[in-house]
């Protein structure tokens, strides 16, 4: 049996302190914002943007060759003019004021979203074993099990916060919300995109993947004490369900939860984009767990060949994420329709560095990293690999949800990092409490000795 470190309890409890204390700071800070302040930074924003305009005139003057430069910023200068003419500047300021009031709401629902995403992208690789009849990862099945606890208590704040958007106005995160009926596009949405149902979805995502996780566990748990094999059989047939109720509800609730922030833009894409995502950090933390596990003695079966098959996850779905980033990418920059393009222009413009700095993380390093075979055995390579995936994948949320809530008033600071702290101390505090209630190998699991003796 597992016992959690007295070390590493105290380091999880004290993360979610700090998180805490950071989370209410920035709420503190976000309620302190004023229309004098929404004010300023407009006007430093019209500023950057008229000196990128000249800077960029300068160049062409002196030959330099800077391809639409000229034109995109003047595009922006001209852009904020006529949306001036157009609206009232009582009107753009309450809109910026709104941006900077959704800034912690928004630094919460990255780092819940993201922490949330893992857990159950944890527990849709073990049902995928399971589904598969795999046997070289049996001895990985209480890991997998253990960390994916955090459903169920990140589940229940992602339904508050979900609650709290939709029936008060003590954020403007989803715009759909608040629309008054003259937003044609918003009207055409409304048979899915209105509040009772999309609550109501939201309910069903979350119970149906807790009770299908504590279904599926129980089965595994009982196996251990069996004679037969009835309850690994169930097991199975609950799983063939649970990725069945996954696949589909994983798409509509990309839709509901993140591309509902932005409800003019769409892509089909996107559910199986965030799926990837999420699945690649999560064989990440499986193998970092793991890693760790070993290093204090336990899980003395894993050998090279079951750290070398995570790894060889690891390197697989970062190809896999990185060709649906560019698929989806390509084709509507290739299509140039503004109603799809909006979306990309407004990363491109206001999130420029880490947007790029996203995919040479999620792509590049680990690429170069575990290319060779070797280094897939070696733990402090995927470590170091890791590292950069969770980090990567973060920023990746981070650019999923942050222009659409907050724009170009956005900044990375104490609420972003108390909500990451936050977060991650419960993943810790749930993941490792969940591991002593349970022995670490399944032992009654008919494929368990093809696992111990698994070599690659």
């Amino acid at each position: 049996m597992y016992e959690f470190s007295g070390k590493l309890k105290s380091f999880s409890i004290a993360l979610m302190l700090i998180g805490v204390l950071g989370i209410g700071f920035g709420f503190f800070n976000g309620a302190s914002k004023t229309e004098d302040d929404a004010k300023e930074v407009i006007a430093h924003h019209k500023a950057e943007k008229l000196a990128k305009a000249e800077a960029a005139k300068t160049a062409v003057q002196y030959g330099r060759k800077i391809k639409g430069a000229v034109s995109h910023e003047s595009q922006d200068v001209h852009g904020a003019e006529a949306h001036g003419e157009a609206h009232a500047e009582d009107n753009h300021v309450a809109h910026a004021l709104s941006q900077m009031h959704n800034r912690p709401w928004a630094s919460v629902l990255v780092a819940l979203f993201f922490f949330f995403m893992i857990a159950l992208s944890i527990f849709v690789f073990y049902a995928m074993q399971i589904g598969a009849s795999a046997g070289w990862s049996i001895v990985l099945f209480r890991v997998m099990e253990a960390m994916s606890k955090a459903i169920m208590p990140l589940g229940v704040l992602l339904l508050i916060f979900m609650f709290i958007s939709g029936l008060t106005h003590m954020n403007h995160i989803y715009p759909w919300i608040h629309t008054d009926g003259t937003d044609a596009i918003l009207e055409g949405k409304k048979w899915w995109l209105n509040t009772p149902s999309w609550l109501i979805r939201s309910i069903v995502y979350v119970v149906g993947y807790i009770l299908f996780r504590r279904i599926i566990i129980k089965k595994s748990v009982a196996q251990d004490e069996a004679t037969d094999y009835k309850a690994h059989k169930k097991s199975f047939k609950y799983t063939v369900f649970f990725l069945a109720f996954f696949f589909v509800t994983e798409t509509t609730l990309a839709w509901d939860w993140i591309m509902s922030l932005d409800p003019h833009w769409f892509s089909t894409l996107f559910g199986w984009y965030i799926f990837a995502s999420s699945l690649v950090t999560a064989i990440t933390v499986i193998a970092m767990v793991t890693i760790y596990l070993k290093s204090k003695g336990y899980l003395a079966v894993v050998n090279n060949s079951h750290i070398h098959d995570l790894a060889k996850y690891m390197f697989g779905f970062s190809i896999f994420w990185t060709y649906l980033w560019f698929a989806q990418y390509m084709l509507i920059w290739y299509s140039n329709m503004p109603e799809e393009t909006t979306y990309f222009m407004q990363r491109l413009d206001q999130y420029k560095f880490i947007f790029y700095a996203m995919v040479v993380l999620n792509f590049a390093f680990p690429i170069l990293i575990l290319m060779d075979s070797d280094g897939k055995r070696r733990n402090w390579i995927i470590l170091l690999a890791g590292a950069f995936i969770i980090l990567g994948h973060y920023i990746d949320f981070f650019v999923m949800i942050m222009p659409s809530t907050v724009g170009a008033y956005w900044h990375f600071g104490i609420p972003e990092i108390g909500a990451i702290l936050f977060f991650l101390g419960l993943f810790i505090f749930c993941g490792f409490t969940d591991l002593t209630k349970r022995p670490l190998m399944a032992k009654g699991n008919p494929y368990m000795k093809e696992s111990e003796h698994y070599h690659y």
